[in-house]
């Protein structure tokens, strides 16, 4: 999921991925091995996605909330007929239709077999979401703390694959497994979308399926979305404001139409360069948009970082902050503290692990 070791650089940012200079707004300077590190996650999320294939389904024994029930009996003839029951609205997890301001979003995000793509690669799932309510607590601070796993859905590949998109689509059993073990633990489930090549819209419709349930939301990861010619881990892909307005939009249709509780639609950010037009990103009702503020580095580094994202944000945008267990802590440096992390301004909404 992971760029450069510097989330504040300007204007386009370009990588050789055989060595470790990164180049921005015409100043080069050493990046520490992390531009290694982008081709190496493109390669471990390669080498997941392929351990994955074969062991999906089509996804059509899904259907959306209340889909396939039996059809009620008639009823016997009465002169005075019980009335029909009150059909309960859906809810998010712990309860509720709004996720904010009452909830904070705390999670970890990953993909089976991919330790170098976050917490949820390694180890047992459950034992996982265990650890990650209990890091949560710390976050609370008058809130509601919402767990959130965050699973790779759609992986950025650094070779083309048989439909030129550069991407690979993680197995409906896959999702179905995080998403029992979400509903297992009250928590969120977020389809993380590494769009390579391929539309990053079209990949959320892909989703409908889930995302037809109140618990299941979207991720978005702009630097692996390409344009023609680019190959993810060689440089940072972008979005634009309109782009993630048609995103959100497709989402809102899908509150409407089933009548479900608040979307999350999270997208991360590691540079400016990354987000283009940000002004003109439009928030639909039903859905809540996080800027997730996604540098690497020392505590001061990443709250330069922060300021830089957060600064002239459109209004309705909700903010989020990663944190990564190895490569914040390179060179001596410490992670940053619950509190640390809850001293930012705007206070980050969602806080993910990596």
């Amino acid at each position: 999921m992971r760029a450069s070791g510097h989330g504040d650089s300007d204007g386009d940012a370009s990588f050789r991925a055989s060595g470790t200079s990164f180049r921005a707004s015409g100043t080069s300077f050493r990046a520490s091995g992390t531009t290694r590190r982008r081709t190496l996650l493109a390669a471990g999320a390669t080498t997941a996605a392929g351990l994955l294939t074969g062991c999906g389904t089509s996804g059509a024994d899904e259907k959306p909330p209340g889909a396939g029930r039996a059809a009620p009996s008639p009823a016997h003839t009465s002169r005075s007929p019980s009335p029909r029951p009150t059909r309960r609205r859906p809810e998010l997890p712990r309860g509720g239709r709004r996720v904010f301001p009452e909830h904070r979003l705390v999670g970890y995000c990953g993909l089976p077999g991919a330790t170098a793509l976050g917490r949820l690669g390694t180890g047992d799932l459950d034992d996982r979401v265990k650890e990650l309510e209990r890091r949560g607590r710390a976050y609370a601070d008058g809130r509601r703390v919402l767990p959130v796993l965050e699973l790779l859905a759609t992986v950025a590949n650094p070779t083309a694959g048989p439909d030129g998109t550069y991407r690979t689509r993680t197995p409906d059993e896959t999702i179905r497994t995080f998403h029992e073990a979400a509903r297992r633990h009250d928590a969120l489930l977020l389809l993380n979308i590494q769009p390579g090549r391929a539309d990053p819209l079209d990949e959320v419709k892909a989703l409908d399926k889930w995302l037809a349930h109140p618990d299941v939301g979207i991720a978005l990861d702009p630097e692996w979305e390409m344009d023609p010619g680019q190959i993810p881990g060689d440089t940072y892909g972008h979005t634009t404001g309109p782009e993630l307005t048609r995103v959100a939009a497709h989402l809102a249709s899908l509150v409407d139409r089933h009548d479900l509780p608040e979307k999350v639609l999270v997208y991360h950010q590691v540079a400016e360069s990354v987000v283009h037009d940000e002004r003109e990103l439009d928030i639909p009702e039903g859905v809540a948009v996080v800027k997730s503020a996604d540098g690497i580095g020392d505590p001061s580094l990443k709250r330069h970082t922060w300021e830089r994202l957060v600064d002239r944000m459109p209004d309705r945008l909700r903010t989020g902050f990663k944190l990564f267990f190895e490569e914040d802590t390179e060179g001596g440096s410490h992670l940053m503290t619950p509190d640390q992390v809850l001293g930012l301004r705007p206070r980050p909404s969602y806080v993910m692990y990596e």
